[in-house]
């Protein structure tokens, strides 16, 4: 209960403030009644009221801690008492907690959906009756960050199968507008499941930038490494082999199929150089995949001589499907995977158009590719089943 001469207190107090400033002295009469109203729940949970000497008293308070709530008349400052040793927290401003965290939520929600600070302003502002200022805005993306370094840098474990691609989203960079390079990988885990494993930017697309994604894969723990599979980006072939000698690379086969385009001598021969490449992949083992390459290299050496050389330097980095289990082909052979996370981000993206920095730009594709993680973990159904590749390797062992 309240004691007498702290209502006479309290009154006094709201009294002389509306007195001296009006409507405009509700936030500080708001500041006052929530702090006496928490003093009395902590007497009321001790069991005694400040200096009291009672055989009831469960405990003793512990000075106060300043915390800030928002509300309609604007941000409270108030001072929660404290209570040593025990869990206590005032109910009084439980509720205006609890909607301060959904505030947090959604305002990273809205970053993450590519809202801009200006348009989450006007929103709180509308819904909530207050403006979220661009200090809160940073102090949210902040924790965000903190969040979504951890999911970076997080231990990894064994990995059979490694997918990895890169896309370029444009960013302010010196004073001008340049594509950044954002690395990206995901596992196949020997449980069959996947799991996003890391992004990593960079002004470019480098030999170094990939040699040290990689590195940093094998830092957090990565192990057990198969398979590599990827379309051929630049410089990642040389930090492959620096990185994971003697892992096999399997390079895509949509994208081999794209690339044998640009060397047909003439639109009219498009459609029969798909289909070659088409014999090729629809093998039904390395052996007859050798040969009809072996044809098809007779049929084009002069009906399309550029062709038949690409495709004889550059064929067998596709066939490397070969060496692994016949049920896993269809997902291994290509890079499709990752490229529908790289069209998940680009569609979340869009919204931004231009990142102000390469670190807003890592945080936005983070948070997307948490969420696609989340969702892979979470399913029922494996993406592969392992124990085909697990059975014949003890089999070989």
């Amino acid at each position: 209960m309240i004691s007498d001469q702290l209502k006479d207190t309290l009154v006094e107090q709201i009294i002389q403030g509306l007195i001296g400033q009006g409507t405009e002295g509700m936030r500080p009469v708001l500041e006052l009644l929530f702090n006496a109203a928490m003093k009395v729940e902590r007497e009321q949970f001790l069991g005694a009221s400040a200096h009291e000497r009672s055989e009831e008293r469960r405990g003793y308070a512990n000075g106060y801690k300043p915390k800030e709530i928002q509300t309609r008349l604007g941000a409270l400052e108030l001072a929660v008492p404290q209570v040593r040793g025990l869990g206590f927290y005032p109910q009084s401003i439980e509720k205006g907690t609890r909607s301060e965290r959904a505030l947090k939520v959604a305002i990273a929600q809205m970053y993450l959906e590519g809202v801009s600070t200006r348009r989450v302003q006007d929103i709180t502002e509308k819904l909530c009756g207050y403006e979220v200022s661009s200090t809160q805005v940073s102090r949210v993306t902040q924790e965000l960050d903190e969040q979504f370094e951890q999911f970076r840098n997080r231990r990894i474990g064994e990995i059979c199968y490694l997918v990895v691609d890169a896309l370029y989203l444009k960013v302010r960079h010196n004073g001008s507008v340049i594509d950044m390079a954002i690395l990206l990988a995901y596992g196949v885990t020997p449980e069959g499941t996947r799991e996003i494993l890391g992004a990593s930017t960079s002004l470019s697309e480098a030999e170094v930038h990939w040699r040290e994604f990689f590195k940093s894969l094998q830092a957090r723990g990565m192990t057990g490494l198969r398979l590599i599979v990827s379309d051929d980006h630049a410089g990642m072939k040389s930090a492959r082999m620096a990185v994971f000698p003697s892992v096999p690379w399997q390079r895509c086969q949509f994208h081999l199929a794209q690339n044998a385009q640009a060397y047909t001598p003439k639109k009219s021969m498009k459609g029969e150089i798909a289909e070659a490449m088409r014999e090729i992949f629809d093998s039904p083992n390395l052996a007859i995949a050798q040969e009809t390459k072996r044809q098809i290299l007779e049929r084009y050496r002069k009906r399309a001589p550029e062709f038949a050389q690409w495709l004889e330097n550059n064929i067998d980095e596709g066939l490397t499907i070969y060496q692994f289990p016949r049920e896993h082909w269809k997902k291994i052979r290509t890079s499709n995977g990752i490229e529908r996370v790289n069209k998940e981000i680009k569609r979340r993206t869009r919204v931004a158009v231009l990142f102000p920095n390469k670190e807003s730009a890592l945080r936005l594709v983070t948070g997307v590719l948490i969420e696609i993680h989340e969702e892979w973990i979470t399913k029922r159904m494996n993406y592969l089943d392992m124990n085909c590749l697990l059975h014949r390797e003890a089999r070989d062992y």
